[in-house]
């Protein structure tokens, strides 16, 4: 029945490459998170707009759910196939398609690797300002559809803020040209804003226009040690209070530790319980005045401020290096949110209930503290199973959630809902919010074959 399905498929679009080999199946049947047995019925990996809309045609005629995949990089599950669904790879659609250099917009097709645009930018004199580790991994249509933030949301914005047009394909298999790159677009609804961050599930983003902007001026580096996570607040403030911050995030101990198992350069000669990094535009003088202030304030143990790119580049890579780092420990994550100014009393009390409730787990903390978004990352012990050790951190992530609710946070900042997350919507979102967006979805995908079971059931 499978095979009659895709011979089918190759009726419909006779070019379109088809992988159904075990080993491709489980390639791109799974994202990061590792928890679902890969099972998808096969992978298609079309190159034009037209092949995903005769795709997801004929999807909707058998009635075949798709999951869209790009890079993979994901940490919520929203690119597992594991229900026999069709997996729409995006990976041979990575071309450049139009630069406009009076307007300063880029077209790529959506499977182009952020690193690959962040390039192509710079090549213009410019800067796609959007960037995390997984920048040479990760896709921008998948940036798109998990509104991907990273190190330069303090200064440039979520990708939200970058996405000037789409072309999608809905589930209907219409192809929908969402604002066309206008700045000024009042005519109605922005449909634009419906497909970033909605995890594949109303359709398939098929090609990008991102915005451009002048490159920051030059930055210098700063990376502090930290007596306590107390004092990473006044850091912070004392720095956006008298300098231009281009980024600011903070790591804890534990998670240095594994970045310098795996072969990093420690940065001082003792260890501290936190760390924070930070680029600032270059100003080595006012620089300095607020180090020699945050010092007598008690705030900061140690310090360095990078003497040349490559110093630079080697104190983000401690930050940077820090999930490579943590997966041969099987991680356990959650990727949570408040308001920057409730962040010390959340983490307090975060750290309180994980550590009375799992006290034999090793918690890894890192995070982007100029917008609130913490990474909590549950290390497995060796000898554990992994379904036991799984269910035990489900327990913990109620705890968090709960503890989000007191403080008006969410459960997910940047990787999605996907599958992990969905259990735990409702403490983020209102009853009323989530019927609307089932309204939103019905619209679009009327036979739900776009990426079912994401987010919502």
């Amino acid at each position: 029945m499978n095979a009659n399905l895709l011979d089918d498929l190759r009726t419909a679009a006779p070019r379109l490459s088809l992988l159904v080999e075990a080993a491709d199946l489980e390639h791109y049947g799974r994202d990061w998170t590792r928890r679902w047995t890969p099972a998808p019925l096969g992978v298609a990996l079309p190159t034009t707009v037209e092949e995903i809309a005769t795709i997801v045609r004929w999807a909707r005629a058998h009635v075949v759910a798709l999951v869209p995949s790009g890079g993979r990089t994901g940490l919520s599950g929203g690119a597992v196939a594991a229900n026999d669904e069709l997996v729409l790879s995006l990976e041979k659609m990575r071309a450049q398609l139009a630069f406009d250099p009076v307007d300063r917009l880029l077209t790529v097709q959506a499977g182009m690797a952020l690193e690959t645009l962040q390039g192509i930018a710079d090549g213009y004199g410019l800067q796609y300002p959007v960037d995390f580790a997984a920048r040479g991994s990760a896709s921008i249509g998948g940036n798109v559809a998990t509104n991907a933030g990273g190190i330069q949301v303090l200064r440039h914005g979520n990708t939200r803020e970058w996405i000037a047009g789409l072309t999608v394909v809905d589930g209907r298999g219409e192809v929908l040209r969402l604002n066309r790159g206008l700045v000024k677009n009042s005519s109605g609804y922005d449909l634009r804003h419906l497909f970033v961050a909605s995890e594949g599930t109303l359709g398939i983003i098929a090609e990008v226009t991102v915005r451009l902007a002048d490159r920051d001026p030059p930055a210098s580096t700063v990376l502090f040690a930290l007596p306590s996570f107390a004092a990473i607040m006044p850091v912070f403030a004392a720095l956006r209070g008298r300098l231009r911050l281009q980024s600011f995030e903070f790591f804890d101990g534990r998670a240095l530790k594994h970045v310098l198992h795996a072969g990093a350069t420690p940065p001082f000669a003792e260890t501290h319980p936190y760390y924070a990094i930070a680029d600032v535009d270059a100003d080595e003088a006012g620089l300095l005045d607020v180090f020699e202030t945050c010092v007598g304030e008690g705030w900061i143990a140690d310090g360095v401020i990078a003497a040349s790119d490559a110093q630079a580049e080697a104190l983000w890579r401690l930050r940077e290096g820090i999930t490579e780092s943590l997966a041969p420990h099987t991680p356990y994550k959650n990727d949570v949110v408040v308001r920057s100014s409730r962040m010390p009393a959340f983490l307090a009390e975060a750290q309180s209930l994980i550590g009375e409730a799992y006290p034999e787990f090793e918690v890894a903390w890192f995070g982007h503290i100029g917008d609130g978004n913490l990474h909590i990352n549950i290390l497995k012990p060796a000898a554990l199973p992994q379904a036991e050790f799984v269910a035990a951190c489900e327990r913990a992530t109620k705890l968090l959630s709960e503890c989000l609710q007191r403080h008006e946070g969410s459960i997910s900042a940047e990787h999605g809902i996907g599958l992990v997350k969905k259990p735990y919507l409702q403490q983020t979102r209102s009853d009323a919010e989530i019927a609307a967006m089932r309204g939103i979805k019905a619209v679009f995908d009327p036979d739900g074959i776009m990426n079912p079971g994401k987010v919502f059931d």
